[in-house]
């Protein structure tokens, strides 16, 4: 069997609701990667785990059980709190090391790994660490996906500099939406390419999804 490679790549985001979890569907799709989303924090009407495996048409097996799976849709420490649950990255980061393994023993040649974080990158997990000190503990890149709103310009600057500070490897911006035309300014003032550029999409279907990801797949595979 070829000797298997593994490429982690985390996708965080410049806020809540800019489009991760359909970023990953397409991605995954593109790059026929393995998804994780390590803490789930609200489980009604479904999780973005079994949105991402029905949208992108993954295989049950590369998709990996949640470290957490809390009960409300709020900022994870709060959603912890709530059911008396720390999170720790520690927790986290061993079975991130168990993922790789299991990957490695199962599969052969490059394998993509997306793990999906929750909310924004500076988002608390508990009272001291937020999904930065997650990115940074699992040491590995991330992607940082925007959507093009009025104000959305700061919020993309503000979480590049962020990792800049963190010394965090961020490998590109994913942008979504139609509003605007920010994507070139923004990759211009923080340095850092363009990966993608979703639009507006008519419908979220499988079938959208997998235009999209046909679409960027070559690009992907040559950036990451």
């Amino acid at each position: 069997m070829q000797e298997t490679t593994v490429v982690p790549y985390f996708i965080t985001g410049i806020g809540t609701d800019v489009g991760k979890t359909v970023s990953s569907a397409i991605v995954a799709r593109a790059l026929n990667a393995w998804y994780w989303k390590p803490i789930q924090a609200g489980l009604e009407p479904g999780t973005d785990q079994q949105t991402v495996a029905a949208l992108a048409d993954m295989p049950a097996e590369k998709i990996l059980p949640e470290s957490y799976r809390l009960l409300k849709p709020a900022s994870p420490h709060w959603a912890a709190r709530d059911e008396k649950v720390q999170i720790d990255i520690k927790k986290i980061t061993r079975d991130f090391r168990n993922i790789l393994e299991h990957i490695s023993k199962t599969s052969s040649g490059k394998q993509y790994l997306l793990i999906e974080g929750a909310g924004g990158i500076m988002v608390p997990l508990n009272e001291k660490q937020f999904v930065g000190d997650m990115i940074k503990q699992l040491s590995i890149p991330s992607i940082l996906v925007s959507r093009h709103y009025l104000g959305s310009i700061n919020h993309s600057m503000l979480s590049a500099e962020y990792c800049r500070m963190k010394d965090i490897e961020v490998k590109g911006w994913i942008f979504n939406g139609s509003y605007g035309h920010y994507a070139d300014e923004i990759c211009h003032w923080s340095g850092l390419p363009q990966l993608a550029a979703f639009p507006e999409l008519p419908a979220i279907t499988p079938e959208t999804i997998a235009a999209q990801a046909t679409e960027w797949a070559d690009t992907l595979k040559r950036i990451l």
